[in-house]
């Protein structure tokens, strides 16, 4: 096992869990991260991430990226970056695979959905649907609700991409029940999940999309980060045909933006002195990072995506469809909340805003393709 860096979470000193459990840690040789872990991945909000939206709405072809798969390629990236700086591993690892347990079916367009619906109870985020989910919905053991995860598995889920200064109503009472001092930076571990994901979707979204018709390699080149590394790969391989050089530009691509974001955190830990994890949470500043140059060519990247790939008008309508569904699906579950199973229908309370939160929350749990069967029997199929 690498030997951890000082700064490095420790799960011996965990500030442990919300609620006691019987015979404690000791169920296993495994440590408290690495059951953190394994209970994300034997979760059903996990489960479900393999019906969920990615990029492409329920897609045809089974090589397309859903939640599920996107996860575990962060996890990937994450573990990697996590043991060449000698950062905890498994913590790493849970982050990455639960960061987007929170997500409704069909993605942001279905969280815009979700976001109107609750407009006038709080609304709905889906970083802070993660750690209501894990805290108290998915519900497998006996004594109390929710996977009962360690404080900094709930901490790096809730600060992965900086302090919370201004929470919803869903982050304040998961804090209000276990407070996660929202105020101050996250681990080291859960800054490198937050970067992992971008490498991830940058870089698979580009894969998804060439395979889909809807990105070609001569709009890839007017990016000046694809550019630099098509230039190395066709030199690598010039005599390799450029259909089969295109899964080798984004391999390529993640080392470029992997090796930068070590170097850069690298000094960046160095410069900043901190020797404990403490430290680096009172810092007041990310630690993990991409150079400024990185960073400037990693937003162009970002740009050319949304304006050519997520705003693209196939996705675009695909959405507009998945925002009907989710709507039309919360107006009929509030009009009659019989029309929900009965573990759901008889939970739901007559006063607002815990009846709109309460149907949300089942929303939310659903599958693209579970969503879209529930609509067309209840509102009938969309033309």
């Amino acid at each position: 096992m690498t030997m951890l860096a000082s700064y490095a979470s420790q799960p011996d000193q965990s500030r442990g869990r919300l609620h006691a459990e019987p015979g404690g840690e000791m169920r296993g040789p495994r440590d408290m991260f690495q059951r953190d872990r394994d209970r994300i991945i034997h979760s059903i909000s996990f489960r479900r991430l393999r019906h969920k939206t990615q990029v492409f709405v329920s897609p045809d072809g089974d090589h397309y990226r859903v939640r599920m798969t996107h996860s575990l390629e962060v996890a990937q990236i994450g573990r990697a970056i996590a043991r060449t700086l000698a950062l905890n591993e498994d913590l790493t690892e849970a982050l990455c695979l639960a960061h987007d347990i929170g997500h409704p079916p069909f993605g942001h367009a279905g969280e815009d959905a979700l976001e109107a619906a609750l407009e006038d109870h709080g609304g709905f985020d889906h970083n802070a649907h993660t750690l209501r989910t894990l805290m108290l919905l998915d519900s497998p053991y006996p004594r109390f609700r929710g996977l009962n995860l360690s404080w900094e598995m709930l901490e790096g889920l809730a600060k992965h991409n900086g302090p919370v200064t201004k929470p919803g109503w869903a982050m304040r009472e998961l804090d209000a029940l276990f407070p996660l001092d929202l105020a101050s930076h996250a681990s080291l571990e859960a800054q490198l999940a937050a970067l992992s994901d971008d490498i991830a979707y940058d870089n698979h979204d580009i894969d998804d999309g060439l395979r889909a018709g809807l990105l070609s390699l001569e709009q890839l080149l007017t990016v000046p980060l694809v550019r630099h590394c098509w230039d190395r790969v066709t030199t690598r391989y010039p005599d390799v045909p450029q259909d089969r050089l295109l899964r080798e530009l984004v391999r390529e691509q993640i080392g470029v933006m992997a090796n930068d974001l070590l170097t850069t955190t690298r000094a960046n830990i160095a410069a900043a002195g901190v020797e404990t994890v403490a430290d680096v949470r009172a810092l007041g500043r990310t630690l993990v990072a991409f150079s400024p140059e990185l960073a400037a060519q990693e937003r162009e990247l970002k740009r050319f995506m949304y304006a050519t790939l997520y705003h693209h008008p196939d996705q675009l309508a695909a959405a507009d469809r998945a925002r009907v569904i989710v709507m039309d699906l919360f107006r009929a579950y509030l009009a009659d909340p019989a029309l929900m199973p009965p573990e759901w229908r008889d939970e739901c309370a007559l006063e607002e805003p815990t009846r709109s939160r309460h149907i949300a929350d089942f929303i939310a749990g659903m599958t693209d393709r579970y969503a879209e069967k529930r609509h067309a029997e209840i509102c009938g199929a969309l033309v």
